[in-house]
């Protein structure tokens, strides 16, 4: 959509390409935003063009449908805090919540996560206009899935908003910022993992045995008498009552 006005009267719709304009007389303002609309201004006085995007369903007076994601890493957490206060949002901005994709003890990295299966598949079938998030990290804290999720938002058309850092990547904006999240979120995790591998070398300096606790010398000689009659491991697992690697682990120690 595209309007034209002339020094400063009400704008009138435009009809056909803009009169030709020299470079040095075109003064083009950045995106702004208006509600759920996109425009960009390009003036060369005394003329003001203004360009606006909007989506089918706009154009047709219903309300963006939004698409709420939201996970915990544990069971003894609860989803009804992002759940609350991305609904809010959703009402504030007119969105209509098509809906709630929950996902409960999951980790971000976990690639199983049925909720977000969901999700994607309702992007693929262009079921909402938006995706949103309480947070990057609840997406996933891998860069390259991240980067992955993005593009089939952006090939379906689909909108993301991220609540706790404010990122909309209907803006140029909002994707890059949303990439450095994701590499920021991939950092965090391996920081993670060195305290935690830092943390098992001092154990071992300090002479701690990791890993289980070892079964008693009584039931490593049951497990030998039992290999020795020719059973498989799973089966003096089984009778035993122990670990299939326990039982591995005495037999590859008995040589």
């Amino acid at each position: 959509m595209a309007n034209i006005s002339d020094g400063g009267q009400q704008s009138t719709p435009l009809d056909g390409e803009p009169p030709s304009m020299a470079p040095s007389q075109v003064r083009a303002t950045p995106h702004s935003r208006s509600g759920n609309r996109m425009s960009t201004e390009i003036s060369c006085f005394p003329y003001t063009i203004r360009y606006t995007r909007v989506t089918k369903r706009e154009a047709m007076g219903q309300p963006k449908r939004v698409a709420i994601y939201v996970r915990v890493g544990s069971d003894g957490q609860s989803v009804e805090n992002q759940k609350r206060e991305l609904e809010a949002v959703a009402t504030r901005h007119g969105w209509e919540v098509a809906g709630v994709f929950s996902d409960h003890g999951i980790s971000g990295i976990n690639q199983k996560r049925p909720a977000f299966a969901r999700l994607v598949q309702g992007i693929g079938r262009k079921d909402f206009d938006t995706v949103a998030a309480w947070s990057v990290d609840r997406l996933g804290r891998s860069l390259q899935h991240l980067l992955r999720f993005l593009a089939e938002l952006r090939a379906k058309g689909v909108d993301l908003y991220l609540h706790q850092q404010g990122v909309d990547t209907s803006t140029p904006a909002g994707k890059a910022l949303f990439q450095m999240l994701g590499v920021f979120a991939e950092f965090e995790r391996a920081m993670i993992i060195e305290r935690v591998h830092a943390g098992l070398r001092r154990a071992k300096a300090q002479g701690k045995r990791l890993g289980r606790p070892r079964v008693s010398p009584v039931v490593e000689r049951r497990i030998h008498r039992e290999l020795a009659k020719g059973r498989g491991i799973k089966a003096v697992a089984r009778k035993l009552g122990v670990g299939t690697g326990t039982v591995q682990r005495v037999k590859g120690e008995a040589g």
